[in-house]
């Protein structure tokens, strides 16, 4: 049996299912920081730290970089761009079935209405 490398979608959910990694990319949303700057609210072990980085990075959401003794971290957005495009048509379709609930629960308001059910009983 072969295993079937994973496509980048994929690895970019798998990147996102942990919350100490969106909280990572949420501080890389306001611009480049050092790697120690990036563990400072974490209480983990900066190896812990690094295996995030390294999963984001092989996600393509991060790019690390080396200058001197400052290793700065910088977000690559255009997977998560690809992870919105694809969520985006999941939105459109529960858009479109709340839509026709909504218009079925207007049609049985206005029809009980219509037939005297929807007074409100004085007691």
């Amino acid at each position: 049996m072969s295993i079937m490398p994973a496509d980048s979608l994929s690895l970019t959910f798998a990147a996102l299912a942990d919350p100490t990694r969106r909280a990572i990319l949420a501080r890389l949303a306001s611009g480049e920081i050092s790697v120690g700057e990036l563990a400072e609210p974490f209480h983990i072990s900066a190896p812990a730290v690094t295996k995030h980085l390294k999963v984001l990075e092989n996600a393509g959401l991060i790019t690390r970089g080396r200058q001197a003794q400052w290793r700065p971290c910088k977000l690559e957005a255009t997977p998560l761009q690809e992870a919105a495009t694809f969520i985006e048509q999941y939105r459109r379709h529960w858009e479109q079935s709340l839509d026709r609930l909504d218009d079925y629960l207007k049609q049985i308001q206005a029809q009980e209405k219509k037939n005297g059910r929807g007074k409100k009983q004085s007691v």
